[in-house]
């Protein structure tokens, strides 16, 4: 996937939390509690990355009874890759523990 500018930072962490078990089905609601994202803002990003084919969904197929069906996401294989790249951004651009470097103690 070509993409023309970097995601942004709550994007980033609904791709990275889905990436933690790609082949699980979660549901937005989920996803809002485990990140303290709004659903004003989950349910756009789940619904550009679906649009953008990172993300397959589907309802739910045997909800409670009293309770309507959810929509569930998934990243797909683009979406995993685009996941790795993520995660590997965020490692290198981590910052770096301040202290003494080794061979320095005693300088």
């Amino acid at each position: 996937m070509t993409r023309s500018r970097r995601p942004s930072a709550q994007t980033t962490a609904v791709v990275l939390a889905l990436a933690q078990n790609p082949t699980v089905w979660r549901y937005g609601y989920e996803l809002c509690q485990q990140l303290g994202l709004k659903a004003g803002s989950m349910y756009p990003i789940l619904m550009r990355l679906a649009d953008r084919g990172l993300l397959e969904t589907t309802w739910e197929a045997d909800p409670p009874t009293g309770r309507p069906p959810r929509h569930l996401y998934r990243l797909t294989g683009p979406g995993r890759a685009v996941a790795a790249e993520l995660a590997a951004a965020a490692v290198v651009s981590a910052p770096r523990p301040v202290g003494r470097r080794q061979g320095l103690e005693g300088a």
